[in-house]
């Protein structure tokens, strides 16, 4: 009997530690499990289509991303990859394929896809689910949002269904179809990891973010909901290799489909535009214009000639109602102003040195800046190892910046780069010298001292900054 008294309390312990490993490895809710895509995934996989795209070697560019400084590190390098896929150039006058993915919204071939999938190039093959390969017509491209429309023939194609993207919630299971590295019908599933994320290359997108896995050759491609609606447009990675790491992003298909209409109607979008440069309101910033917390718009600039300037807006001021919304960050507002139809007088409440004030104004139209670089009067420094162009009358209007101003379109390894100079820096002045045109600044650059510090009044975004440049001697 003795020898017994020890096996009851080990059977005891050992029944209590199973219990607890039973317990702990049990779902937290056993009523909720993990979803099966496969239904899901056979209605929807033959909406999905793969694109093929064919450009003249002429007008083929090396790579979408940004490029890299020499002498200095680029923050944003390779930071936001536009990821359809491209073959490597081959010699001769053969023509560069790439890879995309789309997906049909009505039963006569109407196609949505990315807009960096479908411009610029000279042809464009969608190949179905059946491998049945029709040329399609780009109906219209919108760069600010990166959708694009395509049409194909056809009679009784198989569509998606539309989602809402505003009902969307963190943690919300979703499914992507694409075609990454050319591999069609790659079903990769994921949950949605934040909504209305700003990234500085969508001023008019709040997109999804998930953690979807998403490659090259998936850009364009449906992001799903449960219910096998789509929800979004696969547009962008997070990424320093060029693949992925566990960040996608895709534009909202409720934003999408807006985009859609006024392109099948007209060609292209029209935004709305008031005319104000903005910054966001950190602690610092709130505190000094007598804010509870940091919230709001900042106008940091009015532009002359604007519907804001009309109305009366003033540098300073801080908008905190948009026709009766709350506009909780700066990025809001672009999106807010851009929805907003031509000719709608909007009312805006601003506090403006500490004190509220509702002033209205007439939303105008945007007008599109087209960049044609092959045109641009660029002039080069050697010595900075920079090359400037003049800005357009837009481009002025658009950045404020009234008869001064050269454009960065590239850079070399030398004293511009070490400066911290970006393509795409707009240089106002040159040693405290105001900048007019390209030739001036190489002219003003010639003075420069060697061995000596000169400063530079740069434009970047929306904010201006100095940077020091130092010739060597």
């Amino acid at each position: 009997m003795s020898c017994s008294r020890p096996v009851f309390p080990l059977l005891a312990l050992l029944f209590a530690l199973s219990w607890a490993v039973a317990l702990a490895a049990r779902p937290a809710d056993p009523g909720q499990p993990l979803p099966d895509f496969r239904k899901l995934v056979k209605q929807n996989e033959a909406s999905v289509v793969n694109i093929s795209s064919t450009q003249a070697p002429s007008r083929r560019t090396r790579s979408s991303s940004l490029p890299e400084l020499p002498g200095s590190e680029n923050p944003y390098l390779e930071f936001f990859k536009r990821f359809f896929q491209e073959r490597p150039e081959l010699p001769g006058d053969r023509q560069a394929n790439s890879l995309g993915s789309g997906f049909i919204i009505s039963p006569d071939g109407y196609i949505l896809t990315n807009a960096h999938v479908a411009q610029d190039v000279d042809k464009i093959i969608v190949r179905l689910s059946d491998q049945r390969e029709r040329p399609a017509k780009v109906i219209g491209v919108d760069e600010l949002t990166d959708v694009a429309v395509l049409k194909i023939e056809g009679e009784n194609l198989p569509t998606v269904k539309i989602g809402d993207s505003d009902a969307l919630e963190v943690g919300e299971w979703v499914l992507a179809i694409g075609s990454p590295f050319g591999l069609e019908r790659t079903a990769t599933q994921g949950i949605v990891s934040a909504v209305g994320r700003n990234l500085p290359s969508g001023t008019y997108v709040p997109f999804i973010q998930s953690d979807v896995a998403i490659n090259p050759g998936s850009s364009g491609g449906p992001l799903f909901n449960l219910r096998g609606e789509v929800v979004g447009i696969n547009s962008q990675i997070y990424s320093s290799t060029g693949g992925y790491m566990g960040l996608s992003f895709a534009i909202p298909i409720k934003l999408a489909i807006q985009v859609v209409d006024q392109l099948k109607a007209t060609g292209e979008v029209t935004r709305g535009w008031l005319g104000i440069l903005l910054q966001s309101v950190n602690n610092d910033l709130a505190e000094a214009f007598k804010l509870d917390r940091p919230r709001g718009a900042l106008v940091a600039q009015v532009l002359p000639d604007s519907p804001a300037a009309s109305a009366g807006f003033k540098p300073g001021d801080i908008i905190v109602r948009y026709g009766g919304e709350p506009v909780e960050d700066s990025s809001q507002l672009p999106r807010m102003i851009g929805v907003t139809p031509v000719g709608k007088t909007v009312a805006m409440s601003i506090l403006r040195n500490g004190e509220p004030l509702e002033i209205k104004a007439t939303i105008a139209r945007l007008e599109t800046v087209e960049e044609k670089v092959s045109t641009m009067d660029e002039h080069s420094d050697p010595r900075l190892g920079i090359v400037v162009a003049d800005l357009s009358n837009e481009q002025r209007r658009g950045l404020g910046a009234e008869d001064q101003g050269v454009l960065v379109t590239s850079l070399d390894e030398g004293p511009a780069a070490n400066a911290g100079l970006y393509p795409d820096d707009i240089i106002l002045q040159v040693n405290h010298q105001p900048v007019k045109s390209a030739n001036q600044f190489v002219e003003l650059a010639k003075e420069l001292p060697r061995g000596k510090v000169a400063p530079l009044l740069v434009k970047r975004e929306n904010e201006s900054l100095y940077l020091a440049v130092r010739l060597p001697e």
